[in-house]
């Protein structure tokens, strides 16, 4: 364990420049895209996949701030951690309050059925994880998220989610209203559709699957994808976050290639990597 914790201790407390520029450098990019489609100087075929890739990747920086990487509470850079939080997830319309709550009991609970907000992603096949996610935002599917806020006594962050919906279906609303019903399925409605289901695969269901066990060593693996590290979004790797939540993103390949012998003698699955 002390060898396990001292190259942990090499990887953690290293500022994320990557993730912080990654953030808003992202969604200054698809907030241009709406004036670049209206006026006529970006075509709509080309703004449309830009938004989706977008999409996807609006979650990740959010992801460093939920676990105090950019900066710790009472620490002078400690609004730029909530900035991140709260502004890079906007494409994906997900509250950082939401997202930190749910993702932190995410940790304590990784594949329990009854507790873990993520596990609905659970299936036994890519296609049925892929299936599961887009049947999962379906009218009547179980609300996990909802539910996990409920048992924590956070009715209060469920607002922000009601706030964020009624606000998007809004702007939906107008800019259907107002002739540019495509623009905004194409801009934010269907990238959404899309990068929530790749995230998803990503970051819930490759890294858990099969999703069978539980405990600190047993609930998450290392996988090898067919898009590689970059295409995954980094979690090939993902089980060096479970491991060590504050180990920023970019640097977990470095520490599971230290950290891979100390892994396969506590029983990890690494066979893949």
């Amino acid at each position: 364990m002390a060898a396990e914790r001292e190259i942990a201790a090499r990887h953690t407390d290293r500022f994320p420049w990557g993730s912080v520029v990654w953030a808003f450098g992202n969604l200054a990019i698809w907030l241009s895209l709406w004036p670049l489609v209206f006026m006529g100087l970006l075509p709509l075929w080309i703004a449309f996949p830009i938004a989706v890739l977008n999409v996807a990747l609006s979650y990740l920086p959010s992801h460093e701030a939920q676990h105090d990487i950019i900066a710790r509470p009472g620490t002078r850079l400690r609004w730029l951690n909530e900035a991140v939080g709260h502004l890079s997830t906007i494409p994906l319309l997900l509250p950082y309050r939401v997202a930190k709550l749910t993702h932190m009991e995410h940790h304590k609970h990784a594949n329990d059925p009854d507790l873990d907000p993520d596990y609905p992603t659970h299936a036994d096949t890519p296609l049925g994880a892929i299936l599961a996610s887009i049947r999962n935002r379906q009218p009547g599917a179980s609300n996990t998220y909802g539910a996990t806020l409920l048992r924590l006594g956070r009715k209060d962050v469920i607002f922000d989610a009601l706030f964020y919906d009624v606000a998007f279906f809004a702007i939906l609303f107008t800019l259907s209203w107002n002739g540019h019903a495509i623009e905004a399925a194409l801009l934010w409605w269907l990238p959404r559709q899309i990068g929530l289901t790749y995230i998803q695969y990503y970051l819930s269901w490759a890294p858990h699957n099969p999703a069978l066990s539980t405990g600190r060593y047993r609930d998450t693996r290392s996988f090898r994808s067919v898009l590689g590290n970059i295409g995954s979004m980094g979690m090939q790797y993902h089980i060096i976050h479970h491991l060590h939540p504050r180990i920023p993103l970019m640097r977990t390949p470095r520490a599971y290639w230290e950290m891979r012998d100390i892994l396969a003698a506590r029983g990890c699955e690494i066979s893949e990597l």
